[in-house]
């Protein structure tokens, strides 16, 4: 079994617009593998074997929480597994975080980068406390994006502070904890209770380093995820398998991990 725990759909009529944005943004970085819509990635899924996908709409804005929650409600079936939108400069966070919680949302994706915040910022630890005691899982985006510039605002560092100060709850660090910032991934969140995912992806890791941090942080709080569609699922779930990992190992990250957090 295989779940994808970091995908990225959007309505069927933004879709195209969507996706050439993004791409645009990246300078030609990145390319598509997917054409952004739920069709497009279940017929994808199916194609390179993904069982499950984690999708992860990021509002932009405060005005599109409600509106992205509502289609994202419409969209969702067994093999499409949406977290909540969410945005930090909300007037009302605990609405909205309630809200999430009763459209039955598993978690909520954030990216400080797009949504202007920093990772260990007082505003947002009162946040995730919220999201926590509801229940809520959080994923974040960590590390390098290629649409913006250094210094970013997602450091393993900050990652570590936040885990200093969480009162239990799940926060996930996309991009294997730091995109491009893996020796202080090793150096701070190694050890931790913060979890990691692998999107984006085995081109980038240093095999020896990917197999360090995933015996020394634990196979267990580590989730298969590609950043859909911008990383190929069945080179990732190739390179994965190639890994000098047990069985029980990958199938933690490929899926056990997954099911258990989500509870499915």
């Amino acid at each position: 079994m295989v779940i994808d725990f970091h995908a990225h759909i959007f309505p069927d009529t933004l879709a195209p617009r969507a996706v050439k944005s993004l791409t645009d943004n990246t300078g030609g970085l990145y390319s598509p593998c997917t054409d952004g819509t739920a069709a497009g990635l279940t017929a994808y899924m199916d194609e390179c074997g993904v069982d499950i996908s984690v999708v992860q709409p990021v509002a932009t804005k405060p005005t599109q929480i409600t509106r992205t929650n509502e289609w994202a409600v419409n969209t969702a079936n067994e093999r499409l597994i949406f977290f909540g939108a969410f945005h930090p400069d909300t007037d009302d966070y605990k609405r909205d975080i309630d809200h999430i919680c009763a459209l039955g949302f598993k978690g909520i994706k954030l990216h400080a980068e797009y949504q202007d915040f920093q990772l260990d910022e007082p505003k947002m630890l009162k946040i995730y406390d919220y999201a926590f005691s509801r229940g809520l899982i959080i994923l974040q985006h960590a590390g390098f994006d290629p649409a913006y510039k250094p210094p970013f605002r997602t450091s393993p560092k900050q990652f570590a502070n936040v885990a200093k100060q969480m009162q239990g709850g799940i926060m996930i660090a996309a991009h294997f904890g730091g995109h491009d910032q893996w020796d202080d991934v090793e150096k701070y969140i190694v050890g931790t209770n913060i979890y990691i995912d692998t999107s984006m992806g085995f081109s980038y890791y240093k095999h020896e380093q990917f197999l360090r941090i995933v015996k020394s942080h634990g196979s267990d709080k580590v989730l298969f995820a590609t950043d859909s569609p911008w990383s190929r699922a069945e080179e990732e779930i190739a390179a994965l398998e190639s890994m000098e990992l047990t069985r029980q190992e990958k199938d933690n990250i490929f899926y056990k991990n997954a099911k258990r957090i989500l509870n499915v």
